[in-house]
């Protein structure tokens, strides 16, 4: 066993670990980082396997952006999780179910894959452009319609969620930048003159007997 096997199966076992405790921790924080950390392990096995530009892409988009922003949602929120546990194996028979069907078919996939005869052997010159600009090519040659089929969704998808943001709801409190602009300082403050010493009520005048 050399070193690259050795890597391979330590980040595999972390990447294993962290998955399973995705779907088991309890605080929704501590979940969202140990997908932090199946997301990492994830890019060093791809990293491993001589997939450079897809592991630097895995680290820079979702550990770097979308795992910060779910941290910073759930953080925000604080969401209670307890009501989301009610019934939870009432739905375990047919999620494991689904399990069992989704685990049946990626070991078809991949049984398949590795039935198949040996790749053919990369020429001198895919060796020398290098896996990204290989893939650069296959994307927006080969794959070009597809590629702007999923930009196009992407789009439709961003003008979708400013629009329902933008829309106004009757339990939402917004400020008006235009009334705070046209604000003028007479209808903010009023000034009152008042004397600068207010004189003491006088005493009122005892008569006999100590009664007033």
């Amino acid at each position: 066993m050399n070193t690259t096997t050795a890597l391979f199966y330590v980040f595999s076992a972390v990447l294993l670990f962290a998955s399973f405790r995705v779907i088991t921790a309890r605080s929704t924080v501590h979940a969202a980082l140990f997908l932090v950390l199946a997301f990492f392990s994830a890019s060093c096995v791809w990293m491993l396997l001589a997939a450079e530009f897809l592991a630097i892409a895995l680290v820079l988009v979702y550990v770097g952006a979308v795992m910060v922003l779910f941290l910073f949602v759930v953080m925000m929120l604080d969401i209670n999780t307890d009501s989301f546990r009610e019934g939870f194996w009432k739905h375990f028979p047919l999620a494991g179910l689904v399990g069992v069907v989704i685990a049946l078919e990626m070991a078809l996939v991949l049984m398949r894959g590795h039935r198949q005869s040996e790749a053919p052997a990369a020429t001198a010159a895919a060796i020398e452009m290098g896996n990204t600009r290989l893939l650069g090519i296959e994307v927006y040659t080969h794959y070009l319609y597809p590629l702007e089929i999923a930009a196009v969704l992407l789009l439709v998808a961003i003008v979708a969620a400013i629009a329902l943001t933008l829309r106004k709801r009757k339990d939402s409190r917004y400020q008006d930048p235009g009334e705070q602009v046209k604000a003028r300082k007479a209808d903010r403050l009023r000034i009152v003159s008042m004397k600068p010493v207010i004189e003491q009520p006088s005493k009122p005048a005892a008569t006999e007997g100590g009664q007033p």
